[in-house]
């Protein structure tokens, strides 16, 4: 494997044919903060994270996952994988430049496997944030991105071969087989994960709350605010971090979460973990049954932004 040079995820960029409905739900329910606001474009930043912002919204014809965007150590770092990247016939979108985003930066762009567009980027401002209090019920940081592919195992080997990805664990079905590939970039026990989907989509984005209250706290909110639970609250397994799945205006699926496994790395070794055992997807026995309804709202609508680089 490659030498890891992608220290931390920073933001997930979604496009929906609604920005003000959208808008009104990560800054009014979700508890994001808007920043850096121009006509259908908002850049939401979460008040105890040091990135300018975590989530990009704008305005499209087309609902798709505009970009995934990881965190590099140093310029030289985003330069040797963008060589490295574009010499193993991956598509870049930009060559490593000046970037012209909140906090500016260095960075590029590429397709993955599957044609969804990623940045790479270092060197950008830290955003003044703020220790999150007790009982504050508002996200800490964006915890993980999971993606539904096709072909997760060509998708899996992607990121491994070329961004240096690990492997936490695995969950898998008796008669299905693997099912979710859990991978990291550092400590953190994943930063990224794989789902088997029937076509390429966001399966749903976490956000860290402070702790156990406030993850209830917020969970009880998206309830009585009406937002249509799909799973929880709960603890997982794999990872040990508690979930609370709600659909946003555009159906994409996302997630409370706390207490997410920080790893040994050295020491560490994967777990494969059958998921139709209830305390593997809930290990408190407080959320709804995994089946066929739940799995279903997660696999979104096909993305329709493949291989089509965002405008902004």
């Amino acid at each position: 494997m490659a030498e890891r040079l992608i220290t931390h995820l920073r933001h997930v960029d979604l496009a929906v044919p609604d920005h003000a409905k959208q808008l009104d739900f990560y800054t009014d329910i979700w508890g994001l903060t808007a920043e850096h606001s121009d006509s259908g474009l908002t850049f939401l930043a979460a008040e105890g994270s040091p990135e300018q912002y975590v989530v990009r919204l704008r305005q499209a014809e087309d609902k798709r996952i505009d970009l995934i965007a990881f965190g590099a150590a140093d310029a030289a770092a985003v330069d040797t994988l963008a060589e490295r990247l574009g010499s193993a016939g991956v598509q870049l979108i930009s060559e490593p430049d000046a970037l012209r985003t909140p906090g500016g930066g260095y960075g590029f762009r590429f397709f993955d496997n599957e044609g969804r567009a990623v940045e790479i980027s270092s060197d950008v401002a830290v955003r003044a944030h703020r220790v999150i209090e007790p009982g504050e019920s508002v996200p800490v940081r964006l915890s993980h991105v999971v993606i539904n592919s096709a072909v997760p195992e060509e998708t899996r080997a992607f990121y491994e071969k070329h961004l240096a990805f690990a492997l936490s664990d695995t969950l898998m079905h008796p008669r299905m087989g693997e099912m979710m590939w859990f991978m990291r970039v550092n400590s953190w026990h994943h930063s990224m994960a794989i789902a088997r989907g029937p076509h390429p989509s966001l399966h749903h984005a976490s956000f860290e709350l402070r702790g156990i209250d406030e993850y209830m706290r917020g969970t009880g909110r998206l309830l009585r605010a009406g937002v249509e639970k799909i799973w929880g609250p709960g603890r997982h397994l794999a990872g040990n971090n508690t979930f609370s799945y709600f659909l946003d205006p555009h159906g994409n699926t996302v997630e409370y979460t706390t207490e997410l496994e920080v790893l040994d790395e050295d020491t560490w070794h994967p777990h494969m973990y059958d998921f139709t055992q209830p305390e593997v997807s809930d290990q408190w026995g407080t959320a709804n049954a995994m089946n066929e309804f739940v799995a279903s709202r997660s696999f979104n609508d096909p993305d329709k932004g493949l291989f089509v680089a965002p405008p902004v």
